[in-house]
């Protein structure tokens, strides 16, 4: 229950992106959306994070290995910096591979 909405809202996020970066593309603006998977922050090892729901995550997970804070971080970085200098209007997921395997 839900995920119609959950999906349509992701939908949403990079129709804007792409509409944002076009309209301030001319004044040398770019936009682009972050989008993670599920990052082990301390919250949710402590609320939701079963040894179930951890295996059963990583098992969907190209990358056998769970997001933490630091891979977040240094994809913002990225995008703040030069490096992406004529990257506008994407979505970047940082999901360990779940994108890919549905």
């Amino acid at each position: 229950a839900g995920f119609p909405a959950y999906v349509s809202s992701k939908a949403a996020i990079t129709g804007l992106t792409r509409g944002l970066a076009r309209e301030l593309g001319p004044d040398n603006i770019r936009v682009n959306a972050l989008m993670p998977g599920w990052v082990l922050t301390k919250r949710q090892m402590d609320l939701w994070a079963s040894k179930e729901a951890l295996a059963a995550h990583l098992e969907r997970q190209c990358l056998k290995e769970h997001l933490n804070s630091r891979d977040i971080v240094d994809a913002t970085l990225f995008l703040a910096s030069n490096t992406s200098r004529m990257m506008t209007g994407q979505a970047l997921v940082i999901d360990g591979g779940v994108a890919v395997t549905g």
